[in-house]
């Protein structure tokens, strides 16, 4: 049998690796932030309650360690929502099968429409997202929108199902980048209340998807949970142990890490675990100081003021006047989202925002040759 990450996520406990955080003390706190060359014991120190007073510092760190390995770049990406339909259910989502929503799948003038909008804003990096319908929305349509519109985009990425290993291999023939999959939690008990039906509730296939992807040769992987469906130290931990697996499993990929908090929807689901803004620089900025390479993502889920300040703290790829419902650049504004924006400021004026915070918004990172 083919070993994954799975093997090595089934030796650890949930509980006990959240006691071993929350023992950390002032003093592994110290000591991480001394070293230069950190692992995941120091990722949990940083994490930890104990890290708390060490904020501003981890602060400072994590931006010297940014601007050193990234300069004063800030990558700009926008999503691009072509369907909505969706066999499963997810009480956190907006698109979950049992929400009574009108359903809509773009068709190709559709979709060269909301492209032409978005390219006119100077998007070069597109993330296209659907709901998780592998009849009307599988690999055949997803190639296919990528064949439509690769030759207008530097790089396409993907947020749709998991698929299978050939699946990956066919998407990255027709010009796939980079796919985006979370795990939403790494707590299994927990994450069977929140995926009770469909594709998505099984735990194991959705866990070795990134390891799918690894083995098929994709250029990058974005992984990360949905903070607020279980205890959030925790999740970032196994997040950071996936990390540190795939990149010495599959050295040749590049990795990005997402920081996705519950946003209300239609559905409505409160927070298990509140994390509040300062548990989510802390978190960021842990990430940063375990991994100065590491691509970190925002996005426009949080609030104006909260992304104006964290583009200084590790934070190298951020998107801009995103909607998040199929058709809602030009098509069908007024459609339903699939959670709520809350930064809804133009791509004018998130660039504006950085230009004057010292920063310069990069549309395209490289150029394609033939």
């Amino acid at each position: 049998m083919n070993k994954t990450f799975q093997n090595l996520f089934d030796t650890y406990n949930w509980d006990d690796t959240l006691a071993s955080i929350n023992a950390k003390t002032a003093q592994d706190v110290e000591y991480a932030l001394s070293k230069t060359k950190r692992d995941l014991e120091d990722f949990k120190a940083f994490i930890s309650p104990a890290a708390a007073p060490y904020l501003e510092q981890m602060a400072h760190l994590s931006k010297m360690t940014t601007k050193k390995r990234f300069g004063n770049t800030i990558q700009m990406y926008v999503p691009m929502y072509l369907s909505n339909e969706c066999q499963n259910i997810c009480t956190y989502c907006g698109f979950s099968m049992t929400n009574k929503i009108p359903r809509r799948t773009l068709t190709d003038d559709e979709i060269l429409k909301e492209v032409a909008f978005l390219k006119a804003k100077g998007y070069d990096h597109i993330l296209l997202v659907t709901g998780e319908a592998n009849k009307t929305v599988g690999v055949p349509y997803i190639k296919h929108a990528i064949e439509l519109i690769r030759d207008q985009f530097a790089n396409i990425s993907m947020e749709v199902q998991p698929l299978d290993q050939h699946e990956y291999e066919e998407l990255i023939e027709a010009n796939l980048y980079a796919v985006l999959v979370y795990q939403e939690t790494y707590h299994r008990d927990e994450y069977k209340k929140h995926h009770p039906k469909g594709k998505k509730s099984n735990f194991d296939y959705r866990l070795d998807t990134a390891d799918r992807l690894g083995k098929a040769g994709v250029h990058k992987i974005g992984i990360g949970a949905l903070f607020g469906l279980e205890d959030w130290r925790a999740d970032s931990f196994f997040t950071a142990l996936h990390l540190k697996y795939l990149q010495k499993t599959y050295w040749k990929t590049k990795y990005s890490i997402s920081f996705p908090r519950l946003r209300p929807h239609s559905g409505g689901l409160e927070p298990k675990v509140e994390m509040t803004d300062k548990n989510l620089v802390q978190t960021i900025c842990a990430f940063r100081l375990l991994d100065e390479d590491v691509e970190l993502s925002m996005s426009t889920r949080e609030s104006e003021v909260f992304r104006n300040n964290i583009v200084h703290l590790g934070i190298t790829s951020l998107s801009a006047e995103s909607k998040t419902n199929p058709g809602g650049y030009v098509v069908e504004p007024q459609s339903l989202e699939q959670f709520e924006i809350s930064d809804e400021r133009s791509t004018e004026l998130i660039a504006e925002m950085l230009k004057q915070s010292g920063l310069e918004p990069v549309w395209k990172d490289w150029e394609a040759f033939n």
